[in-house]
This record gives structure tokens, sequence and C-alpha cells, in this order.
């Protein structure tokens, strides 16, 4: 018994090593002498890469397939993210736009219309104009299904019961 007592005394003892209670630490924007600028917040040295950088760009360069969960997780997303400004039509007559926000342009106009999915992608991560960027905030699926579900919205103005086929069969 007492062979089994005098090794965790001496381990308990360990543990009051005052380096572990109370460490030196920097107050956050706080002043650090180690550096020549005084700064706390480092700039990441030129050249380095997040963890998760070649992850998210193969996810921004591979477009998914388009399919009905894609549009759900787009109209999700859409209506989460987008519609304050954007409006839930993609108009540009948000909530935020009503309140007297500068609006965005209507995804419905001919050069949005004409844009390239990867358009969207782009001023999703990027940010254009007013918008700032949302690469931080939205992960690059979800920018894809954004891009999809705005590319239903296009299809879904201006179409007529003829453009869809069988549809006028179904209707009373």
């Amino acid at each position: 018994m007492r062979l089994v007592a005098i090794p965790l005394l001496l381990s308990l003892g360990a543990c009051d090593d005052p380096s572990m209670h109370r460490q030196n630490r920097y107050e956050t924007y706080g002043k650090a002498r180690l550096f020549p600028d005084d700064a706390e917040a480092r700039t990441p040295p030129a050249g380095t890469v997040s963890q998760s950088a070649l992850a998210r760009e193969t996810a921004l360069a591979d477009p998914p397939p388009v399919d009905a969960a894609l549009l759900e997780r787009g109209r999700q997303r859409y209506e989460a993210i987008c519609t304050p400004c954007h409006g839930y039509t993609g108009h540009g007559d948000g909530m935020i736009v009503q309140r007297g926000f500068p609006p965005p342009p209507s995804f419905h106009e001919d050069r949005l219309r004409a844009a390239p999915a990867t358009y969207f992608v782009d001023v999703i991560t990027k940010g254009y104009g007013v918008m700032y960027a949302y690469a931080a905030r939205v992960e690059p699926r979800d920018r894809w299904a954004i891009a999809a579900y705005i590319r239903a919205l296009q299809l879904s103005q201006g179409a007529h019961v003829a453009d869809v086929p069988g549809l006028a069969e179904k209707l009373p």
C-alpha cells in the first residue's frame, strides 16, 4: 500500500507547477514587446496556406451535379444569406433595401441571365461592389448550390405554362 501511495503523492506534488497556472499571454490586440512593431496580432508569413485551402479550391473548381437536393440546399442557403438584399425572387428588393440600403442588381437583368454560374460563385467568394466577400461564411459546395438556385429563380420568372412539358395537361 505504501508503495502505491508514495508515487501518487509525488505526482500530485508536480501539479503545483506555477507555470501551468499563470502562463504568460497577450491580451487581444495588446502590445507584445517580443516583436519590433509591438503588435500582438501577427500577419501570417508570405506564402503560408491554410490547411483547408486545397480542399476549398478543389471544391470551387468542380461544380457538383445539379439535382433536387442541391437546389433545395441552394434555396435554404439563399433564403438564409441572400434574401436580406436580393429578396426572395432575386429582384434586388430585400428587407434592407426597403430600409434604405442601395439595391443590388436584379438577377433577372439580361447581363446576369447570360452570366455563367461561376460568376455567381466568384461574387459570393470575393464580393462585388457593396457586397462583401462571403468566402469565410459560405462553404464552396453551398456557393454552387446558391448559384444553381439563382439559375432556378431566373428560369422561374417569365416562364410560361407552355414552357414546361406535360404541365398543361395536368392543369384544370
